[in-house]
């Protein structure tokens, strides 16, 4: 660092960033892609883009990429594709600004898949669905997730970042104990003899996943609770692919990248499914969506006369290593690499946990609204999340968030402390 008195030369590209980040940050371009091959009819996809939000000094955008990958029929996936994207906005309380709304989705994607579960076996029927949810608002990608479908992410310098987990049962001790601590049993398929094939399951009904939307007759401790993981990318951008398993099951995230690579966004998913299916057949319906995200495009300015000097310095200046002359004091103190900055990641399967109010902004939302499927609960009426703890004495009685009754009891169901199937929802009502 320098001293007071010391002269250094401070790059010219320093200044120009530092002046850049006091203007309004550029807000990228985003293009897409889908393609599917179909062999039982259960994959859905959700695309909106540019959907408008009112902040109190304008109007900003987002867009909303999600895959469903249905099973036991399309049920599940239909349903949640129609109610899911509403149920995470209505957690969101109103008239925030863009970081504040950011900040707010992660615990309102945990409430919006929750509700949209609940909601939906309140119809009574026994399907299914893996979700990948994606959200990108600015440079930001927040990413919600149960099952095995996948959203990974290719940054522009080449790297990749997993924004999803696989909730297989094949995969996660802790995710096995937390089933079996709750009731379920898990094995493989026991043909006779002893002798057990395939993969792990859970019992009754079958599912070799931990975590999805639906799937009724598997049990409740088969829960809703998303991963969720957050994330900056730099202004260069860069590429998400989101995929059902039949896709992954064929190809590695490296094989998927590399085989699009230079291809635009919607010849890039069709080529992805062609590739998947080509190594393994079509198997399994095979569905894949692929994002751009990049920095807008401008005009190119007037060209200035040809100098005899100095040719060619503008040109090295703005490369992402600067390879203009300074000392290498000069480079380290004012040199910052483009990476992909992580801002929030979570995937613990506990609703209390992911509720708490240990939440940056838990002083937004209101103090007596279900934190789940947002009905006003009077006061005295509310159960906080915090209910069964087993050091109640810290708690006081506006120490929320609360749950209403119904949510409560759906809530209990998933950790396995009454049957699941007990007392099961007896109206749509909340």
């Amino acid at each position: 660092m320098s001293k007071v008195g010391d002269h250094h030369t401070v790059p010219l590209s320093f200044l120009l960033k530092k002046e850049l980040a006091n203007e309004k940050i550029e807000r990228p371009e985003i293009s897409h892609g889908q393609a599917s091959q179909s062999k039982k009819g259960e994959d859905l996809t959700f695309i909106k883009t540019g959907c408008q939000r009112v902040l109190g000094d304008g109007v900003t955008t987002y867009s909303v990429f999600a895959l469903f990958d249905g099973h036991n029929g399309s049920a599940a996936a239909i349903y949640a594709k129609e109610n899911l994207l509403n149920n995470v906005l209505s957690a969101i309380p109103p008239d925030l600004s863009s970081d504040e709304w950011v900040l707010a989705l992660p615990r309102a994607l945990v409430a919006g898949f929750v509700k949209t579960d609940k909601d939906f076996q309140e119809r009574a029927q026994t399907s299914g669905t893996t979700v990948t949810f994606v959200i990108i608002e600015g440079w930001v990608l927040t990413v919600a997730s149960v099952g095995d479908s996948r959203g990974i992410l290719e940054s522009a310098e080449g790297s990749i970042y997993y924004l999803s987990a696989d909730h297989r049962l094949d995969d996660s001790e802790e995710e096995r104990e937390r089933i079996t601590a709750s009731g379920g049993e898990v094995g493989r398929l026991n043909t006779g003899g002893g002798t057990e094939i395939g993969p792990l399951r859970c019992w009754p009904g079958g599912l070799c996943l931990s975590r999805s939307i639906g799937d009724m007759d598997v049990g409740e401790f088969i829960v809703p609770v998303p991963y969720v993981k957050q994330v900056k990318l730099t202004s260069t951008g860069g590429r998400l692919i989101i995929s059902s398993d039949g896709v992954w099951d064929a190809l590695s995230a490296e094989t998927a990248f590399e085989c699009c690579r230079g291809m635009p966004a919607e010849a890039a998913a069709s080529h992805i499914v062609k590739e998947a299916v080509n190594v393994k057949g079509l198997r399994d319906d095979t569905t894949c969506i692929v994002v751009d995200i990049h920095p807008p495009e401008k005009p190119e300015p007037p060209k200035p006369p040809p100098k005899k000097q100095g040719k060619g310095v503008f040109k090295s200046m703005f490369r992402k290593k600067s390879s203009e002359s300074s000392s290498i004091s000069d480079k380290e103190e004012y040199y910052e690499p483009e990476v992909v900055e992580e801002l929030f990641e979570e995937g613990s399967a506990s609703l209390s946990e992911r509720l708490d109010t240990k939440y940056p902004i838990c002083n937004m939302f209101k103090l007596f609204m279900c934190a789940v499927c947002q009905v006003e609960i009077k006061p005295g009426e509310g159960i906080s999340i915090h209910a069964g703890m087993s050091d109640m004495r810290k708690l006081r009685p506006w120490d929320g968030p609360f749950l209403c009754l119904s949510c409560q009891d759906k809530k209990e169901a998933m950790e396995g402390k009454r049957p699941s199937g007990a007392s099961r929802y007896s109206s749509g009502s909340e």
